[in-house]
């Protein structure tokens, strides 16, 4: 894919911001913020849109995502913040995207004409990257918590963030762990096709080559599919040291699963998409030994990680899957950046937001001139008795 690089000086955005909201933005009626402020109590209210996968294989993680919005939503309203003298309400507005790209963009195209105030998503890459034009055009703020693909940032939208390490950086970092860590010389990589699976595919293969390892054979599947015999019967021949997966949970857990049916004593490794807990149920006995990778440091070495993890167990009787403390720092951002200046008008907090230095839950975000989170971490985990045990962490920036 061509990549487009453009850089994102502070001075730029000013004038990008007043460009989002004239020739670039919304229509004159669409211009009017949607906000509603009661003189009297001296509030404003603030909407955020959510979007993710909250039906099909994938609602686990979409649910997870904006359960760790709604924590962030409940908190800015009990700390009362002021924005322009006024006590913020923040709402979240949820969207269900079903992780299919023409419903990504039909939901975006909701969402902009409610004028909600940002976005905080999507979920995938698939919808995440045809999404963000919507929003750019609109001239809304578009947090992703969750989204890899490296696309997202390089379209040239300002209204683009990302508060999570790319694929560029997962996909180096898998590559060297591959060879260095593994002694992976022949390996056998399969992707989904999506723009997430085959993004990271191809990152890894690039850094697992110009490391020095063979690609054995690279097969293809669907997000959708579960049987992978035939797949799996190709790769046995090859003889492969490592089998690499680019895609989500819902597929990797099976095919972990039907891998030791075959006899195949190769070790897995795969990307975030497949590092969750759902992953063991689906894999059963087939998930010991195998390796992902996680942007980002183990939740227990963020700081207020384990009391987030407590309350999160608390509120939704359940345990956090994966992105939910990235979409909790998704909201706080932008609420920070409206903060600093005082305003929700796009023209006015998005440079605030372009230049924040803000002491997340996950990490120290800063964003770079794409709109990427500086320095993002990397850690990478095995799996033993049942859980990810985390191995070592790359790269990284301690919150202040």
């Amino acid at each position: 894919m061509t990549l487009i690089t453009p850089s994102r000086p502070l001075s730029a955005l000013v004038a990008l911001s007043a460009c989002l909201l004239a020739a670039c933005g919304p229509k004159e009626e669409a211009a009017v913020p949607a906000v509603t402020a009661d003189a009297g109590e001296a509030t404003i209210t603030i909407r955020l849109g959510h979007v993710a996968p909250l039906t099909g294989p994938q609602a686990h993680l979409g649910k997870d995502n904006e359960n760790g919005a709604r924590l962030a939503i409940d908190d800015l309203n009990a700390e009362k913040i002021l924005i322009g003298g006024k006590v913020a309400k923040f709402e979240l507005l949820g969207e269900d995207d079903q992780a299919d790209p023409r419903q990504g963009t039909t939901v975006a195209q909701k969402l902009a004409d409610a004028h909600v105030h940002a976005v905080i998503g999507h979920l995938n890459s698939g919808t995440t990257i045809p999404a963000s034009r919507i929003y750019h055009d609109a001239g809304i703020v578009q947090v992703s918590p969750s989204a890899t693909n490296p696309t997202y940032t390089r379209q040239g939208y300002k209204t683009a963030f990302r508060v999570f390490a790319d694929d560029v950086q997962q996909g180096s970092v898998l590559g060297s762990f591959a060879m260095s860590k593994l002694g992976a010389k022949k390996i056998a990589i399969i992707d989904d096709r999506t723009a997430y699976g085959q993004g990271l595919a191809d990152e890894f293969e690039k850094a697992a080559k110009a490391a020095g390892a063979e690609v054995v054979t690279r097969e293809y599947t669907t997000d959708k599919e579960t049987d992978f015999a035939a797949i799996l019967t190709k790769v046995k021949s090859t003889k492969p040291d490592l089998v690499f997966y680019g895609g989500m949970d819902t597929q990797a857990g099976p095919m972990a699963r039907q891998l030791k049916t075959l006899g195949i004593s190769a070790p897995m490794l795969f990307g975030d998409g497949a590092c969750t807990v759902e992953f063991h149920k689906l894999a059963g006995e087939g998930a010991e030994g195998h390796y992902c990778s996680l942007p980002g440091v183990p939740l227990d070495q963020m700081a207020g990680g384990t009391a987030f993890r407590d309350r999160y167990k608390a509120k939704y009787n359940t345990d956090i899957q994966l992105y939910a403390p990235y979409a909790y720092d998704a909201v706080r951002v932008v609420a920070e950046a409206m903060k600093q200046v005082g305003s929700t008008e796009t023209a006015k907090f998005l440079p605030a937001l372009a230049a924040l230095n803000y002491p997340g839950l996950s990490a120290q975000i800063q964003f770079d001139e794409k709109g990427d989170i500086k320095d993002g971490a990397v850690t990478l985990y095995q799996a033993k008795g049942g859980a990810w045990s985390a191995l070592e962490t790359m790269g990284g920036k301690p919150n202040n």
